[in-house]
């Protein structure tokens, strides 16, 4: 397994991952808006955003990770977001996920961040096993979300 920066020629193979991901949560964005955000996070520099791309043996793309910036008051700093995290199901239990977050926290460090951040559906307890193995720790805050029609 690789874990590597995505690529433009990426997209194709990306999107049904990203649909995946969107799933879970019960979202159905268009897929001319996740190219179009694949786009953005692959042409961004890595202290913009990040997209990564985790690869099987033979070199298909099997997962994706995307994080972005904030600024955070509690920290002094700007920090990094695991904002997306996915693995195929067919690919899971194999260190993919894990992986990822690894590459991602080293591309956030790189950059100076002091801490990545990430949420998780309080039910998804599978992605919370892999959140606990590499070192995260949960929070109590709860997050909310206003519509901005």
């Amino acid at each position: 397994m690789e874990i590597r920066p995505a690529a433009e020629r990426d997209i194709p193979a990306l999107t049904p991952l990203m649909r995946g991901y969107c799933e879970f949560y019960e979202a159905n964005p268009p897929d001319s808006g996740l190219a179009e955000m694949a786009r953005a996070l692959i042409a961004a520099p890595d202290d913009q955003a990040i997209l990564l791309v985790a690869e099987d043996d033979e070199g298909d793309p099997i997962g994706f990770a995307a994080v972005g910036w904030k600024w955070s008051s509690l920290r002094g700093a700007r920090i990094a977001v695991l904002e997306d995290l996915f693995v195929a199901p067919k690919a899971r239990g194999k260190g993919a996920a894990d992986a990822l977050i690894e590459a991602c926290a080293s591309r956030a460090r790189a950059n100076g961040a002091p801490v990545m951040t990430w949420l998780t559906a309080p039910d998804n307890h599978r992605a919370q096993a892999v959140y606990n193995r590499v070192g995260g720790k949960s929070d109590q805050f709860l997050e909310y979300e206003l519509e901005l029609p």
